[in-house]
């Protein structure tokens, strides 16, 4: 079964917003946050041990693990996105690749951390993804992910909002589709069939939907730029809580 279709750039967007970077920048920060958890929990230190951000876009992600120490590569499908992200580079060691998440031209056993960024809700092989990144990772080693559960709000904003209404549409038509938004229980049975044990989730939200309406319809305006968008959009870990759109989990591969 094909693979949905990989975008760096919304062509027929005002200013070509790339829908994928205003993500990556307002998810930064708690995604950080989140790995900071992960991380604790496992007293797994970045200095010594090797990352890999698979959907990596233009590197934010990649490049803040490698501020921790991590030895990280990056890996996304997009030519384009990684041709971006290396004129984005700023000498922290970062190896770009461009390789699809479904086949990842990597080693086995080769990484103690992976993180699955704009991956997971628009893959049609969820298990193929889980199986190379649970293959690539060292026994012990954690898979960490944020992605979209499927609910009415989350398709009204996915589906509707971000890539069909005019006003706030910052992805391409078929990017998001329902049936690759994925509920927590079937995730979890997607990674235990890939040998990984999940340990969590935790869903994630702007802490004022409002402000995200916002950003979103100036950033298609073109009043502000993508630079401004994490400061107007701030998102906050809600543990324990039922994730009505996006959440994000990790879990850690069997020996």
């Amino acid at each position: 079964m094909p693979t949905a279709p990989h975008i760096a750039l919304d062509s027929a967007a005002p200013a070509a917003v790339d829908g994928r970077h205003i993500r990556a920048l307002t998810f930064q920060s708690v995604r950080m946050e989140y790995l900071g958890r992960v991380l604790g929990e496992l007293s797994l230190t970045a200095a010594g041990h090797r990352a890999l951000v698979v959907g990596s876009g233009r590197g934010l992600l990649a490049r803040g693990l490698a501020r921790l120490g991590f030895e990280t590569v990056a890996a996304d499908p997009s030519p384009a996105a990684t041709a971006l992200a290396l004129d984005a580079d700023d000498r922290l060691g970062v190896t770009y690749l461009t390789t699809p998440a479904e086949e990842l031209a990597l080693p086995d056993d080769s990484f103690d951390l992976v993180y699955c960024a704009d991956t997971l809700e628009i893959t049609e092989r969820p298990d193929a993804v889980l199986a190379e990144a649970a293959r690539v990772l060292r026994p012990g080693g954690a898979l960490a992910y944020d992605t979209v559960n499927r609910t009415p709000v989350s398709r009204l904003i996915y589906l509707g909002a971000f890539q069909t209404l005019p006003a706030t549409r910052i992805m391409p038509r078929g990017r998001y589709a329902a049936h690759r938004l994925r509920r927590p229980v079937e995730l979890a049975e997607s990674l235990d069939r890939a040998g990984l044990s999940a340990k969590d989730i935790s869903a994630f939200k702007p802490r004022d939907v409002r402000s995200l309406v916002r950003a979103t319809r100036g950033r298609r305006r073109g009043t502000l730029t993508d630079d401004q968008l994490p400061e107007l959009v701030e998102m906050v870990l809600e543990p324990g809580s039922r994730p009505v759109v996006t959440y994000l989990g990790y879990a850690v591969r069997r020996a």
